[in-house]
């Protein structure tokens, strides 16, 4: 049975950091897209990152993070790490990690979906709270 079970959340003041853990179970993650999505209240869930499975891995950022998130994974743990610096009000959300069998290989162009329909497994979530 896959499991994602994500850890790291909590409250922080505008401008600090946090940084999320998703750790992967239940089969083998080696050559899978690992993903980062949140939902804000009232608001549909979106994308935020991701990371590919190769080393270094490629990542993708949604633009209003990129800068301030970093994206990264321990292969050998199995678990994959969203690093909040910066923080803003603005993503006070629960944040999930998400996965899929990567159509993405280290020579070509990276394939990038934003859409969560797209991926197979998913976290139960973790909030993260910033305030002003």
């Amino acid at each position: 049975q896959v499991r994602l079970v994500e850890s790291g959340g909590g409250l922080a003041q505008a401008g600090g950091s946090l940084r999320l853990s998703c750790v992967a179970s239940g089969r083998s993650f080696s050559r899978y897209t690992m993903a980062w999505f949140r939902q804000a209240p009232g608001r549909q869930r979106e994308f935020v990152a991701l990371i590919e499975w190769w080393t270094p891995a490629a990542t993708y950022y949604r633009e209003s993070v990129r800068g301030r998130f970093t994206a990264s994974r321990d292969n050998t743990k199995v678990t994959t790490y969203l690093q909040l610096t910066e923080l803003k009000p603005e993503d006070t959300a629960i944040y999930y990690c998400a996965t899929r069998p990567s159509e993405s290989r280290p020579s070509s162009a990276l394939k990038i979906s934003v859409r969560e329909i797209d991926y197979d497994y998913w976290g139960q979530g973790v909030q993260v709270t910033v305030s002003t």
